[in-house]
């Protein structure tokens, strides 16, 4: 849990200079290579400038923020790790057509 490992292809980046990390984005995680974003991604709780040009964006969270505000945290010195992480049951992504 939390360490990837999808059999799937990584991602090549595509960093943004019109997009910025703020509250609701939704952007991919990734090891030091900017290429390899795969299977884990991260929700924004609060703007983060430092991450804007470095990480993809690929979308914004559209309702349910407030639910989104109840993921339970992991400690910030500790980059965030959770021990017994809350888990995903239903997820719905919309795509402009």
């Amino acid at each position: 849990v939390g360490t990837g490992d999808s059999d799937l292809p990584d991602l090549p980046a595509e960093f943004s200079q019109t997009e910025h990390y703020k509250r609701g984005v939704v952007g991919m995680a990734r090891s030091q290579d900017p290429n390899s974003a795969n299977s884990q991604f991260f929700i924004m709780f609060a703007p983060a400038p430092p991450l804007d040009g470095q990480y993809t964006i690929v979308g914004n969270v559209v309702s349910g923020m407030e639910l989104v505000d109840h993921i339970k945290k992991g400690d910030q010195a500790d980059n965030g790790t959770v021990s017994d992480p809350d888990r995903m049951i239903k997820v719905r992504i919309a795509a402009d057509k």
